[in-house]
């Protein structure tokens, strides 16, 4: 009787036992679901043609890392403004203009003071005269005796004086010209955004350059590698990082007249979401960063939870950066880009040198799935957390 009630008993108990543990089934089942994010498995079926959105799946090699930095790189100030000729000595309209001639003796033109006293000439001598000085007006042009009317505005002072010259070569002995700029109202340029004073600077014929006008404007106002430099020169715009500037001499060009120096705080960022060390936005400097020191900055992934196949970049990506020239059924911003999975395989030892070359960009986001085997041992955990206690009471109910 003992022995049946046992068996039935026992069996009861067992059964209790199956009930619970498909339960926790169910439950640990939802949990791994809502606490782990997508698998590795889930992600690569994200692209085509299972998806409606365009999603592209990208497996990272040297040769697409070398692709995305290529399109990325942005050219230099010196390749693109150049450093041109210091803005003091260029004529703008505006500008007042002192012209002195010489004629070496015996003076042909100019050597008969008569003759100078009827142009109204300043200490005329058989060798120099002095013109009065001209503003230069709306024709951008001024008029010299015997040489005549001589373009000048967007000219340096040593074109404008030798135009002079060859105007006056078979007229006047040997003669030479001295251009300068006795006014200058026009050569400025204009430094603002995050700097500690807004200003137009007036250019001299020192020649002042880039780095010149943010001093001028008492240096900028946030960390230097948080800051991109803007130059807007007539309809051409080009940017770079401030640090990049500062350490490459040839960045800091030389200013042009009208030239609009913006100071941009720009903290870029990116996202690790999974397995990383770290789930947090970090941000990171102006000049960028590698796929490689982002997931140094996160602390690298987690050694027993994370699937060294599975570290993706989710990225809104330029279609050009991936040669993609049709955008049919893909959706993209209103900035025309569209969304691309990165892949990396960190199994794979030369992935680590691609990581090296592969750019991070402003609000990517770094995940990385889960290893199958940690979901099982996420799931054992649950289940025994759930079946010890109820054993260990049925034993104790059996003695």
């Amino acid at each position: 009787m003992n022995n049946s009630y046992c068996y039935h008993n026992g069996t009861g108990a067992f059964s209790k036992l199956a009930s619970v543990f498909a339960a926790a089934m169910l439950v640990s089942g939802c949990s791994i679901a809502s606490s782990a994010g997508p698998s590795r498995g889930m992600v690569m079926r994200a692209g085509p043609p299972s998806n409606v959105s365009g999603i592209r799946i990208v497996q990272v090699t040297d040769l697409v890392a070398r692709q995305i930095r290529r399109a990325e790189t942005k050219k230099l100030f010196s390749e693109t403004l150049g450093d041109g000729h210091a803005a003091g000595t260029i004529v703008g309209i505006g500008d007042v203009l002192q012209v002195d001639l010489w004629e070496a003796p015996p003076a042909a033109l100019f050597g008969d003071g008569g003759t100078a006293a009827r142009l109204g000439l300043s200490n005329a001598t058989s060798q120099n005269i002095s013109f009065p000085e001209q503003r230069v007006g709306e024709n951008g042009r001024i008029d010299i005796p015997f040489a005549g009317s001589i373009p000048v505005v967007g000219r340096t002072t040593d074109q404008i004086e030798a135009d002079i010259v060859q105007n006056l070569h078979g007229k006047a002995h040997e003669p030479q010209a001295m251009v300068r700029i006795a006014q200058n109202q026009t050569a400025t340029a204009t430094i603002v955004g995050d700097v500690k004073v807004s200003q137009r600077m007036p250019l001299t014929a020192r020649g002042e350059r880039l780095l010149d006008a943010l001093a001028a404007a008492g240096g900028v106002a946030q960390p230097v590698n948080k800051i991109t430099i803007q130059i807007t020169r007539g309809s051409e715009v080009e940017t770079m990082p401030l640090d990049r500037i500062i350490a490459d001499p040839r960045q800091n060009i030389m200013l042009q007249t009208g030239d609009v120096v913006t100071a941009l705080f720009q903290p870029y960022s990116f996202t690790a979401l999974g397995a990383t060390g770290r789930n947090e936005e970090l941000p990171f400097e102006a000049s960028g960063i590698t796929l490689a020191q982002a997931l140094g900055r996160v602390g690298g992934l987690q050694d027993q939870r994370a699937d060294p196949k599975g570290v993706f970049i989710f990225r809104f990506e330029d279609p050009a950066a991936l040669g993609i020239t049709d955008l049919t059924g893909i959706a993209t911003t209103p900035e025309g880009k569209i969304p691309v999975i990165y892949s990396v395989n960190l199994k794979d030892p030369s992935s680590y040198f691609t990581a090296q070359n592969f750019p991070m960009r402003d609000k990517d986001m770094v995940y990385s799935s889960n290893a199958p085997l940690a979901d099982i041992q996420k799931f054992v955990t649950i289940i025994s957390s759930v079946v010890f206690p109820i054993v260990s009471v049925q034993t104790a109910i059996q003695n």
